[in-house]
């Protein structure tokens, strides 16, 4: 190679090298999710962002260093409801190349900033979210406060725990006109929220009442600290094509799903990880292997089989009101499913992805007929197999029980399944002979 040659090569390094150093980072939206607890502000970048932070007191002040990156000409407003955050603004940085940004803070908080590599929808994005170390007290609803009363009074309620899918950051599914999963799920939590609310007995605890983003793996433990009797979580199926459609219930396995749904299902929740930037996902699947074990160890088959029982009632309560993706309750190793001591259920509504079904999720009504099933399914479970200290308990040692007779059934079978004697179904029902009739209805008295 000549001298002229070697000269040429050497400006081109230099220069190509000097670009990538004096490129700039863009900074292309920023968006504000707020929680009960915390607040989420998501930067989104071209590239990884490079970034450090440090904190300011009198007054409280969260303080942003982004090198190499050009300014958003207008940063978003922070709306009133907002606790943590009162104000988001530049200020001067400390070269010509990056940006600063301050946090302007109501409360104490802990600061967790991480970045997230594109996934889905996203670009690169810098997470910050700010904990509030204050921890005020949750304000209860209307209906939770006169549950709580009646708790005090009588025999307490059975807790509900209801899961709306997503939220916040991570969208979900989002069908063909647009519809994020992330609205369908809490429209019909909500509606499973007041009917349960209005039931004597029974009382419901939402995992998430707004959008903002709860991770997988604090989602049954927040079912927990709200001392939940059972878990049901709220989905919208999709899939790579628009043709599958149906709604399914889906329990706890221990081993990956065998269906190509299921495996659509169990690498969808862990996308919604890494779309709602859980920083501790890899280290979670790290401990992956420990957790079958340990579920087994903490004896699970109390939960698992009520799991299933209550899933078996609910599709035959969806069937109903909509069509059936699977005729029988689904397995799959969902995280949301793995609490050792919460019956857990999951329930796919239908398929957003499906452009008939992404109308239906939309509507009211339909909505409405998806939680009413839901209702109907959990509550006939807990009138049977009320909790000891339960207001079901003391309601089912004062009523008999209804059976309606089905092909195939007799006193025999009747009188094992309920704990009894023949001779008490007679007694009761004043028959005088075994002889049982399709469609009949007998009281089944308390063993």
């Amino acid at each position: 190679m000549n001298r002229g040659a070697i000269k040429l090569s050497v400006s081109l390094m230099i220069f190509i090298m000097s670009f990538s150093l004096w490129a700039q980072n863009t900074i292309n939206s920023v968006r504000v999710w707020p929680s009960p607890d915390s607040t989420r502000v998501v930067f989104d970048l071209d590239d990884k962002p490079d970034f450090s932070y440090f904190m300011l007191k009198n007054p409280s002040r969260l303080v942003v260093d982004l090198e190499n990156t050009k300014e958003l000409k207008v940063l978003p407003g922070v709306p009133p409801k907002h606790q943590i955050v009162s104000k988001l603004r530049y200020s001067k940085p400390k070269n010509k190349q990056s940006v600063r940004l301050v946090f302007e803070l109501s409360a104490p908080v802990k600061p967790v900033l991480f970045a997230l590599a594109p996934t889905g929808p996203y670009k690169n994005r810098l997470v910050v979210d700010l904990y509030n170390k204050s921890e005020p007290e949750p304000v209860a609803s209307p209906a939770q406060k006169a549950a709580k009363k009646r708790q005090l009074s009588q025999e307490r309620d059975i807790v509900i725990a209801i899961d709306a899918g997503h939220g916040g950051e991570d969208p979900g599914s989002i069908g063909p006109s647009g519809t994020y999963e992330k609205t369908v799920t809490l429209q019909i939590a909500k509606r499973l929220e007041r009917m349960i609310d209005a039931e004597r007995g029974m009382i419901s605890r939402m995992v998430r009442s707004g959008d903002y983003f709860v991770k997988l793996n604090t989602r049954t433990n927040r079912a927990r600290e709200k001392k939940a009797d059972f878990f049901v979580s709220i989905h919208a199926d999709a899939f790579t094509s628009p043709g599958p459609n149906g709604a399914s219930v889906w329990v706890l396995s221990l081993r990956r799903a065998n269906s190509e749904i299921g495996k659509w299902i169990e690498d969808k929740e862990k996308h919604s990880e890494l779309l709602g930037g859980a920083a501790d996902v890899m280290k979670d699947a790290a401990n992956e292997k420990y957790l079958a074990q340990a579920l087994l160890d903490m004896s699970m088959d109390h939960s698992m089989k009520t799991g299933l029982n209550v899933a078996e009632e609910v599709v035959k309560e969806l069937r109903k009101v909509a069509k059936l993706h699977k005729k029988d309750p689904q397995h799959a190793s969902l995280a949301v499913l793995k609490s050792p001591d919460i019956p857990s259920i999951l329930v796919e509504t239908g398929f957003i992805s499906n452009p008939r079904e992404e109308k239906l999720l939309k509507s009211a009504n339909h909505q409405e007929r998806l939680a009413k099933a839901m209702f109907t399914s959990i509550k006939n479970y807990y009138l049977k197999n009320p909790p000891d200290d339960s207001l079901f308990a003391k309601l089912k040692s004062q009523y008999p029980t209804k059976h309606k007779v089905r092909p195939g059934e007799s006193l025999s079978m009747l009188a094992s399944r309920y704990g009894i004697s023949i001779s008490k179904i007679k007694r009761v029902n004043k028959l005088n002979s075994n002889t049982l009739f399709i469609g009949q209805e007998l009281d089944i008295p308390q063993s």
